[in-house]
């Protein structure tokens, strides 16, 4: 290209047709892409309709209560009823050991041989006091027709015994009759007294 060419050369606005891609309008809009919405929910998953397969996480927490096994049920049945039976046998033993304390019911006196001693023999004399089984422990004394008696004494009752049996040995020597008395004077638990008669004969 000359010199005079140059001279004469001037810039050429191209048309709008010279440009690529579709024209804008003057009304063109923006659409906003409309936020999807589930259609249930499933667990912690929400579920989309036809055509979505995706799962998207659920944007809050979605609790679900887990079936508590029949074996655990069984299991806990079974140690509440060991439990329970345990607990009854320590109440039972508790009561046997810090229970009411010892109470008697009765007292009688009478001697093994109703007829009375012998010459020259003794007179097996025998109380018998019924409790309620409580162990405890009797206090008493003997007091005989002679003006004599015994001094305080004891017996211990054990646990589950309902009758204990307190004896006096009386030894009579010489001839003769001679009306006795033997008294049992319970101390404690409770006063009480109770005696018997009896003869004692000696002729030869």
């Amino acid at each position: 290209m000359s010199d005079s060419d140059s001279d004469d050369y001037s810039a050429t606005v191209l048309g709008s047709h010279w440009f690529s891609g579709p024209q804008p309008t003057q009304q063109q809009t923006r659409i906003q892409p409309q936020e999807a919405v589930p259609d249930r929910v499933e667990g912690s998953v929400l579920r989309f309709g036809p055509g979505v397969t995706a799962a998207m996480p659920a944007p809050f927490p979605v609790v679900v209560a887990e079936p508590v096994p029949r074996r655990r049920l069984g299991e806990w049945r079974r140690y509440t009823l060991a439990v329970v039976v345990l607990l009854a046998v320590l109440a039972y033993l508790a009561w046997q050991r810090y229970g009411p304390a010892i109470e008697v019911r009765d007292v009688t006196v009478a001697t093994a041989d109703p007829k009375g001693p012998g010459c020259d023999s003794a007179a097996d004399v025998v109380a018998v006091v019924r409790t309620n089984g409580r162990p405890g422990t009797l206090t008493y004394r003997w007091v005989r027709s002679d003006g004599t008696q015994s001094e305080q004494l004891t017996e211990r009752v054990p646990r589950g015994r309902k009758e204990a049996r307190l004896h006096l040995l009386w030894t009579f020597r010489g001839r003769g009759t001679y009306g006795a008395e033997a008294e049992l004077r319970l101390v404690s638990p409770g006063e009480r007294t109770a005696s018997t008669r009896f003869t004692y004969r000696c002729a030869g």
